[in-house]
């Protein structure tokens, strides 16, 4: 039936421009509106009088009739006077975004700073005054901000495959310019895509610090950062739809607290050289960390991933922080590496957990953090202290091979499922006071603790205080 309607539009549509197109659209419905008209006149109106009166009425219900229907013929040429001056200027207002448009893109090829400057000013006045290009304006700025940029006095982290055009020489043939002349133009554009930056981020917030809303607004927005060179970086208190920030630099900074994701959130292999901020971020959809390198502390305190999140192989150099986030959906840290302390305080974990081959250089406290699903510690290895007071491990807990160098704390901790620490090692204390292990005592029980430290006092299955030698 929908392909039927949609063949008969096609035709309909197609028939415009015909000489006989108007007859169907105008001269029909008027005749019709007319013929009822004389129609209903004569039906209403009594045959009472002489014969010379009668057809005296009768002309004058045809002439009534008739001007009712040139009455809607009247009416029928408004609507189309009105629909073609509204085609025109239509046509006229897209004609003028289009070249506005188009002058703003070729701005952004410009080899000069000031210019490149005002075409971000036109895109951006395109994109607040015609709300279905802002997508499309959005798209532009973050294609200029992937564009490769090399940054001045050493401040990029990690060596950049040169700057994008126009500040490089366009062929080999042509003189490089002087390095005092090139430096200013790197710092030129170095303040160009700060503007870029700061317009994306002036219209992704919904709401000022009161709370109020923002006219400024850009709702559902996309952002696709891939590689992209990003000097202190601000998103946070946005809203935004899916997010790519695949293999991105942070330079001098990166803000997404508070920031909500309503789509897929990907920071694989990203660089954060300097501290990060995630706390109370929402991520809606996926959220990719894999391979991503934190050089400063990162804090995803109160975060809430309600997706699948990984963040496999990443490293943190500094202090991390997840106390109270909720991971609704999976959370794989396999291969991780924590060089500083790496806090997990009443963190919640909902689904499967993957700690596996996971290295904590520093202290390591997941102390009442819940696992209700799955999790595996396998092959982890725990250089400082690892902290797990009374931690609740609703699913199956798995240790095997995990190493802890430092003191283990598991006081207080409670296991309903099964829980194995086969071939664990442990090279300081082991406290296992006040455990509770309704599956039984985990075997073999020599695996708790080296010879010298006397034992781990733990509970056994029915609760009471006992020894897991």
């Amino acid at each position: 039936m929908n392909r039927m309607n949609g063949r008969v539009a096609r035709w309909w549509h197609g028939r415009e421009g015909t000489w006989w197109w108007s007859i169907v659209v105008i001269v029909l419905p008027v005749a019709a509106v007319a013929a009822a008209a004389v129609t209903a006149l004569l039906a209403f109106v009594g045959d009472d009088g002489q014969p010379g009166e009668q057809a005296r009425n009768r002309i004058e219900l045809i002439r009534t009739g008739l001007t009712v229907g040139a009455g809607a013929a009247g009416v029928v040429a408004l609507v189309l006077n009105g629909r073609r001056q509204w085609s025109t200027e239509h046509d006229a207002r897209e004609r003028r975004l289009t070249e506005l448009y188009v002058k703003a893109v070729e701005q952004l090829g410009s080899g000069e700073a000031a210019v490149r400057h005002g075409g971000l000013h036109a895109l951006e006045r395109v994109a607040k005054d015609n709300p279905a290009h802002r997508q499309t304006v959005v798209n532009v700025l973050c294609a200029y901000l992937r564009a490769p940029y090399a940054l001045p006095g050493g401040e990029c982290s990690r060596p950049r495959r040169g700057i994008r055009r126009p500040l490089a020489p366009s062929s080999p043939r042509q003189a490089a310019p002087p390095r005092s002349v090139l430096r200013d133009d790197v710092q030129q554009e170095r303040e160009v895509r700060l503007t870029a930056q700061r317009i994306l981020t002036a219209h992704l917030r919904p709401t000022d610090d009161h709370g109020h809303p923002l006219s400024a607004f850009w709702a559902d927005v996309d952002l696709n950062l891939t590689g992209a060179t990003l000097i202190d970086f601000d998103l946070a208190g946005s809203r935004l739809g899916t997010a790519i920030f695949t293999g991105a630099e942070f330079v001098g900074g990166a803000g997404f607290d508070g920031v909500t994701f309503t789509g897929d959130a990907r920071f694989d292999a990203a660089v954060f050289p300097v501290n990060t901020g995630f706390g109370g971020a929402t991520f809606a959809g996926y959220a990719g960390v894999a391979g991503a390198s934190f050089a400063g502390d990162a804090r995803f305190g109160g975060a809430r991933f309600s997706g699948n999140t990984a963040f496999d192989g990443a490293s943190f150099a500094g202090d991390v922080r997840f106390g109270r986030a909720t991971f609704a959906g999976h959370a794989a840290f396999d291969g991780a590496s924590f060089a500083g302390y790496a806090g997990f305080v009443r963190t919640r974990f909902v689904a499967y957990t993957g700690f596996g081959t996971t290295s904590f250089a520093g202290h390591a406290v997941f102390d009442n953090a819940t696992f209700a699903g799955y999790t595996v510690f396998d092959g982890a290895t725990f250089a400082g202290d690892a902290g797990f007071g009374g931690a609740t491990f609703a699913g199956d807990a798995l240790f095997d091979t995990a190493g802890f160098a430092g003191d283990a704390r598991f006081g207080r901790a409670s296991f309903a499922g099964n829980v194995r620490f086969a071939d664990a090692t442990f090279g300081g204390a082991a406290d296992f006071t006040d455990t509770k292990f309704r599956r039984g005592v985990p075997e073999p029980a020599k695996a708790l603790a080296p010879p010298e430290t006397g034992g781990v006092r733990g509970t056994g299955p029915d609760g009471r205080p006992g020894s897991s030698r």
